[in-house]
């Protein structure tokens, strides 16, 4: 399987897909006024304690309260020392104790300063959610302060090289710290290690004398942006190519690499194409299917993914489908290719929580037991944590899938004011990056350079706000003149580009 990470920089935001044989699987959006917030360390206050419910809520600086609860509250140092040398599961046995712990146990106290990180990112109204069991991920080890305990990562399956890992992390570990080593550690040596033990270390000592200084509630430390964090956590060995169209980000990818990992240094390419990187590996069309509500299968079936507050409920059906033989069969048939379809949308729409998919009705049992199977094989390649059931009889399926960060639905739409909620639209900076675009494959392409786009007016002041505004960075950006007018007749996601010497209108030229 060829697996590639193509990066694109625009005025809006940056981008960063995840490609498996030339498919979309993963796409990750960052914005200048969202960005990434999973593994800060927020210096917090405790506002309220439910021990009812086992959880507190902490201010850490932003709009909502963060949510923690008691489970995820650390200082077992000398509880873990009973499971130090266990060899199965090694990054989920840190958690086995801290449910056996006491809720009356707990020292918190309304008003209590505490030491949180975020695992969950806000959604919608919900806050962060945060633990106080402090972990610092570098590229081969995860140093957890406060831990006694080594463990080495699943996705390592070759006994001896598991056994050689472990016994190089108990020889490097220093007292009152945990180590965990990464699946990118297969294969390395311990001066390696040992190298990335010591940054961890300097990065934990800075965040031990920030939080002294510092008055709660205040960001404590800022992990690493979207873009940095895949090169860290993704960059596997598994990676053929990485492709970016920022010389910023290309500098920064490899002189981290160079650090951390030169071998693959030869792997980063700085795209230089005229058409949008997107384009090139033609990106963009699946991420317009993600956005969408229906997904067509190959066989003419299709699926639909409806969004509800409490879960998310897909309907396989199998519209254009014709069968040539028994109806078991071609359900069947369509089923098990709805499941690899769906495996991949969720990953590729990172949905989260509860998920419920309405398959097409079958009686044998055996072919019901086929599907399960074979759709948990397809979501092992999903990185987030799943729990599945067997079909019900009702011919449902249901799962919870881990949610660290909204969704793509949400992290690449807003709300409609025209429909009040209840639909979606592109939002303001999904818009602008389709006029970047546009700009450029006219200029590129067919060599315009004055242009007149109309767009709504809430887009228009989206695009002009401020001295360097968006606009205004664009035409400096393609060497192009663009004067804006405004049209309330338009759709907020919706822009016309016409030439500014004729009046022709570019719209359709600039996407086709």
């Amino acid at each position: 399987m060829k697996k590639a990470i193509i990066i694109n920089a625009s005025i809006s935001g940056t981008r960063v897909a995840i490609l498996e044989d030339g498919h979309l699987v993963e796409l990750f959006v960052e914005r200048p006024e969202r960005e990434r917030m999973i593994g800060n360390i927020y210096k917090g206050v405790v506002e309220n304690v439910f021990r009812g419910m086992g959880a507190c809520f902490v201010q850490i600086g932003q709009p909502q309260n963060a949510f923690l609860r008691f489970s995820d509250i650390g200082d077992f140092v000398q509880e873990f020392g009973q499971i130090g040398d266990e060899d199965e599961e090694e990054e989920n046995s840190w958690k086995v104790l801290q449910r056996e712990r006491q809720i009356k146990d707990l020292p918190l106290v309304t008003g209590q300063e505490i030491l949180v990180q975020i695992t969950k990112e806000p959604i919608n109204s919900k806050g962060a959610r945060v633990t106080s069991e402090i972990s610092i991920p570098g590229r081969f080890l995860v140093l957890v302060p406060g831990y006694e305990h080594v463990g080495v990562s699943r996705k390592i399956d070759d006994p001896r090289e598991r056994r050689r890992l472990k016994k190089i992390a108990r020889q490097i570990r220093p007292p009152g710290f945990g180590l965990i080593v990464r699946t990118v550690a297969a294969e390395k040596n311990q001066e390696v290690l040992e190298g990335d033990l010591e940054n961890l270390l300097h990065i934990w000592e800075k965040i031990q004398e920030r939080a002294k200084k510092i008055k709660a509630p205040a960001l404590v430390y800022k992990d690493m942006g979207t873009v940095s964090s895949v090169i860290r956590d993704l960059f596997t060995k598994d990676v053929n190519q990485v492709v970016v169209d920022s010389r910023r980000l290309y500098r920064e990818i490899v002189h981290y690499l160079q650090d951390v990992s030169p071998h693959l240094v030869p792997l980063v390419e700085l795209y230089r194409g005229k058409v949008p990187v997107f384009d090139a590996f033609n990106i963009e069309p699946e991420i317009d299917k993600a956005l969408s509500r229906k997904v067509w299968l190959k066989s003419g079936g299709y699926l639909i993914f409806d969004y509800t507050e409490a879960m998310v409920v897909i309907d396989v059906n199998s519209g254009k489908y014709v069968s040539r033989g028994q109806q078991e069969e071609s359900s069947l048939r369509i089923n098990l290719e709805a499941a690899q379809e769906i495996a991949r949308q969720l990953r590729l729409r990172d949905i989260g929580g509860i998920v419920v998919i309405d398959f097409i009705d079958m009686q044998n049992e055996r072919n019901k037991m086929k599907l399960y199977t074979e759709f948990k094989k397809a979501l092992r390649k999903d990185r987030a944590t799943s729990t599945v059931l067997p079909l019900s009889e009702f011919g449902l399926m249901q799962l919870t899938r881990e949610r660290i960060r909204p969704g793509l639905l949400f992290a690449l739409t807003e709300s409609c004011p025209t429909c009040d909620g209840i639909g979606h639209i592109a939002s303001s900076a999904t818009v602008a990056t389709k006029i970047e675009l546009a700009i450029r494959r006219l200029r590129v392409h067919y060599g315009k350079r004055r242009f007149k786009l109309i767009v709504h007016p809430k887009l228009a002041s989206y695009l002009t706000e401020g001295i360097r505004s968006r606009i205004r960075r664009m035409m400096w950006r393609y060497l192009v003149t663009i004067d804006i007018q405004t049209d309330n007749m338009l759709m907020f996601n919706q822009f016309r580009i016409l030439s500014k010497k004729d009046g022709k209108d570019l719209t359709e030229l600039a996407q086709a």
